[in-house]
């Protein structure tokens, strides 16, 4: 038996959830339950398409199908009673969720009202997408795969989407300079929005980028950048748009005032990541769409929360969220760009007329990221890769895991800021 840990250091693809007959997926479930909980006595299988039942009983276990004192809940499955998904929640008994937990689609990662939050999640065979993002990152709780000894994971049929797995950045040579890591230039930070900006230009300087230009739409905030980060170049925004060899992002804490330079940024940016209120002004201006859409491939990031995806749409959050993988397709096919979906399982999206499209779905971040400003830190940190020379795809998969990354290390006794994310 080839058993798997899922901790995103795996390339692998995920497919529609599927029902996987096979022999060896009973015996499977019941070697995982023991090792999981090698002390447990009883265990309680509401539902055994699988007969776990008969393997466990072999090696001396008492399983139970009505519900009573247990040791261990195994959830394969179609358990669908509010009354039993709420009993199972009220004990204290972990539970072990068979390819996707009771309630949770599998496919698109939404939750039901009444849904099993499992403490470990067995898939058999392959990998379902909805496991890594929506709700099933809080319902699976620790993802483990048995490939039953088919390399389905490696080698599905008709895949739907990949794990977004760690990209190294290319090597530093040592006969270099501030030049050889490329320009980003920053374009945001309206009144009373300045922070916005700062916190982009610093993820864009300690993500690798050779020279780091803020050009602040409100001029006035000048002392607070350079005092927060005196490494950081001012620059009027006029100055640093036109300049071809910049990677620009735009629209951190841009508010209203971005409008205004968007078609000249979306002609003249060589490589372009656009953020929060560019996004907006572009869901609302035709032009704006058609100037995107004509830029050339792999030049151009956009990174949508869930409501400037359903602005940029034409449609409501809960839409997106009811199908994120679907949502950001959609996103990239109509506007020819990368789009990096953020939330919970943040997708990265690819045109399908470009290479290798097939979305990928990160594993990596937690709920530390709901802060506000760890959006402009990513915005940076995907400028930072665009400049030392990544394509927009790469660029996008490695700023994604890293910023992920970066909160699952961190240490749970402080707080994540965006500063200190950006700093990290």
């Amino acid at each position: 038996m080839t058993t798997i840990r899922v901790q995103g250091d795996h390339a692998l693809f995920l497919a529609r959830s599927t029902p996987l007959p096979c022999p060896a997926a009973g015996l499977a479930i019941a070697r995982f339950a023991l090792a999981i909980a090698p002390h447990a006595h009883t265990f309680w299988l509401p539902f055994d398409p699988y007969a776990v039942e008969t393997h466990l009983r072999q090696w001396g276990k008492n399983v139970i199908t009505m519900p009573d004192f247990y040791d261990v809940c195994i959830d394969c499955g179609h358990l669908t009673n509010p009354a039993t998904l709420d009993f199972i929640h009220t004990r204290p008994a972990p539970v072990l969720a068979v390819n996707a937990p009771s309630g949770l689609c599998a496919d698109t990662g939404v939750a039901q009202k009444s849904c099993i939050r499992a403490d470990w999640t067995l898939a058999l065979g392959t990998l379902s997408a909805g496991l890594f993002t929506a709700d099933g990152r809080a319902m699976c709780g620790e993802i483990w795969l048995d490939d039953l000894g088919l390399g389905l994971h490696q080698h599905p049929e008709n895949p739907i989407a990949q794990l977004n797995a760690p990209q190294p950045l290319p090597p530093r040579p040592h006969n270099t300079h501030k030049g050889s890591f490329g320009d980003v230039a920053i374009i945001g930070g309206a009144v009373g929005m300045s922070g916005a900006a700062l916190l982009a230009g610093m993820a864009a300087l300690h993500g690798g980028a050779g020279r780091v230009l803020v050009g602040l739409l409100d001029r006035e905030s000048a002392a607070l950048l350079l005092a927060a980060q005196p490494e950081l170049m001012l620059r009027h925004p006029h100055d640093v748009i036109t300049h071809h060899a910049t990677t620009i992002v735009a629209g951190c804490g841009g508010g209203t005032s971005i409008c205004a330079l968007l078609p000249s940024i979306l002609e003249h940016a060589q490589k372009l990541v656009l953020d929060a209120d560019a996004l907006n002004a572009i869901a609302h201006d035709a032009a704006l769409q058609k100037q995107l859409c004509a830029r050339p491939a792999h030049s151009t990031v956009l990174t949508p929360h869930p409501l400037e995806a359903a602005r940029l749409l034409g449609m409501r959050v809960t839409e997106v969220q009811a199908n994120r993988l679907q949502a950001a397709q959609t996103l990239a096919n109509r506007f020819a760009c990368v789009v990096v979906l953020k939330g919970s399982g943040s997708i990265i999206a690819t045109p399908a007329s470009l290479p290798d499209s097939q979305p990928r779905i990160n594993p990596t971040g937690n709920a530390r990221l709901a802060a506000a400003g760890t959006g402009d830190v990513l915005a940076g940190l995907i400028g930072a890769s665009l400049a030392v020379g990544l394509d927009a795809q790469r660029a996008a998969c490695w700023a994604v895991f890293r910023h992920g990354e970066v909160a699952d290390q961190w240490n749970e006794s402080r707080t994540l800021t965006a500063r200190e994310l950006a700093r990290r």
